[in-house]
């Protein structure tokens, strides 16, 4: 049997289409599997698909990048004549680890990454092939992940714990982090140069003034100051100053 894997990550790009409180990614989970499970009313019957749909719509939440890993083997195991008790278990043991990982890897280290690499171009000068460039990049990387994701999860099944330790992951969340670091170490400096360089010397250094300010006052946490409160309140004066200013 060639499964339909292709109509399967298609729906997986829409998983949070439905999205809610109850079930979380779970009607959406339950639809991109569904194409995988059809055959199921040939190979048994037609009671078991429809029962093996409705599993497959429960409760899940994990990175939509990774789920697909879940998809697939839930749908395996479903064809492999699992108990449906051990494929809920399945189910519900990889909520955890395709989360984390998906948040680490994704999240913290290859959206910021692009970005950080997105900002040094435009500082450079590169213009709109900077914004080509990242949605190119961003996306060929993601695509790739939800596709290995998949076909891990269908090849694998209830075995499916085994892709989480392949040497190529593991390594690649390692050095991903690092690259992130690198790449916004290197935009923030650059960022701050090609924005402020259309203001005269002295609203730069006021500029500099103000964060060096909200750094200090974010590091004395007794003070009960918060970014989002010190940014909020900055907003505000700049929105006096500038309404004065006129």
């Amino acid at each position: 049997m060639k499964p339909p894997l292709g109509r399967t990550l298609l729906r997986l790009f829409t998983v949070q289409g439905s999205w809610n409180y109850e079930r979380m990614q779970g009607v959406g989970v339950g639809v991109a599997e569904e194409p995988l499970l059809r055959d199921l009313a040939v190979s048994r019957s037609a009671a078991a698909y429809r029962a093996a749909v409705a599993r497959a719509a429960h409760f899940f939440n994990a990175h939509p990048y990774l789920c697909g890993m879940a998809v697939g083997a839930a749908a395996r195991a479903e064809h492999d004549g699992t108990p449906p008790d051990q494929v809920e278990r399945l189910r519900t043991a990889l909520c955890g680890p395709l989360g984390s990982l998906g948040d680490r890897l994704v999240w913290a280290g290859w959206l910021p990454l692009n970005s950080g690499l997105a900002l040094v171009g435009v500082s450079l000068g590169l213009g709109w092939w900077t914004v080509v460039g990242f949605l190119a990049l961003y996306n060929a990387g993601h695509v790739a992940l939800r596709w290995w994701a998949l076909r891990a999860g269908w090849a694998r099944g209830m075995r499916v714990a085994e892709a989480l330790r392949q040497p190529v992951l593991q390594r690649a969340a390692a050095v991903v982090g690092p690259g992130m670091a690198l790449a916004m170490g290197a935009a923030l400096p650059l960022a701050a140069g090609y924005l402020g360089g259309p203001f005269p010397g002295w609203a730069r250094a006021l500029v500099a003034g103000v964060a060096g300010v909200g750094l200090v006052l974010l590091r004395l946490p007794r003070l009960g100051v918060t970014g989002l409160r010190f940014g909020l309140g900055v907003v505000a004066m700049a929105l006096v100053v500038g309404w004065a200013w006129r």
